[in-house]
């Protein structure tokens, strides 16, 4: 049985995702707890992988070398940088591009060294999957729709993210970086700091994977406002409604 990892970027979203793992047993290895077990009818290993391009790719590739992980998901949450993409939105990754790498003059600016390229895709199949899973799950997560938190219903992207070793929270950053990405061709939809080292990660092992963030901020002044109160009240809630759909519709 294919085994699927669901790495989650904060507590509040793994924890409504562990409670649905069947009979889960805990593994401690390399600073971070696993927990196995089966969610309808798959075989799932569920982990945080802590904050940043290195501690993501770490977790990825144990995820793959000691639990034999055969497909990787991502949940988390952004900071919005794309026209039209609003607090409460969704968007599901395309790609993924790391806005803070720049190997030149040896290198392009965003080319990943030895790689011959700067951008690295997701799996389209379980991307179109997960895309799915959020147009058909997110209105299962009605009940938590909180007009004191979101004044527009949610909407839902496909496109690029950008990965970064830096919390975003500064309007003239923001600018930058969408600048210097659309100079270099890239229209990036959201930024984070995990989801580009992971699909680095994938790509090297030739591992399917697909990534999801919820948009809790448009990654200005603002970000650091009620963060605990929207992932636990909104992040959280679509991270259960949109992978339990996707559990429903994935293939075993």
């Amino acid at each position: 049985m294919t085994t699927l990892a669901i790495v989650s970027a904060l507590l509040d979203e793994q924890k409504g995702l562990l409670d649905q793992l069947q009979q889960p047993t805990q593994h401690v290895r390399a600073g971070r707890t696993f927990w196995c077990g089966q969610w309808a009818g798959h075989e799932v290993v569920l982990v945080l992988s802590k904050v940043g391009k290195v501690a993501a790719a770490s977790t990825t590739a144990t995820l793959i070398e000691a639990f034999g992980a055969e497909r990787v998901l991502f949940t988390g949450v952004a900071g919005g940088i794309g026209d039209g993409v609003k607090v409460g939105d969704v968007v599901v990754a395309d790609a993924f591009i790391q806005h803070d790498l720049d190997p030149s003059p040896f290198f392009p600016r965003y080319e990943i060294p030895l790689y011959d390229r700067a951008t690295m895709a997701c799996d389209e199949t379980l991307s179109a999957l997960l895309f799915e899973a959020v147009k058909s799950g997110l209105p299962k997560a009605g009940d938590h729709f909180h007009r004191d938190i979101l004044l527009e219903a949610p909407g839902v992207h496909r496109g690029l993210i950008a990965s970064g070793d830096q919390f975003v929270c500064d309007p003239a950053d923001v600018n930058t970086i969408r600048a210097d990405l659309q100079a270099a061709g890239h229209q990036a939809l959201a930024v984070e700091m995990e989801g580009a080292a992971v699909a680095q990660v994938c790509f090297d092992y030739g591992i399917p994977f697909a990534a999801m963030r919820t948009i809790s901020d448009r990654a200005d002044a603002d970000a650091h406002m009620d963060f605990s109160a929207f992932v636990q009240q909104v992040a959280s809630p679509y991270a259960l409604a949109i992978v339990s759909q996707f559990m429903r519709i994935l293939p075993k």
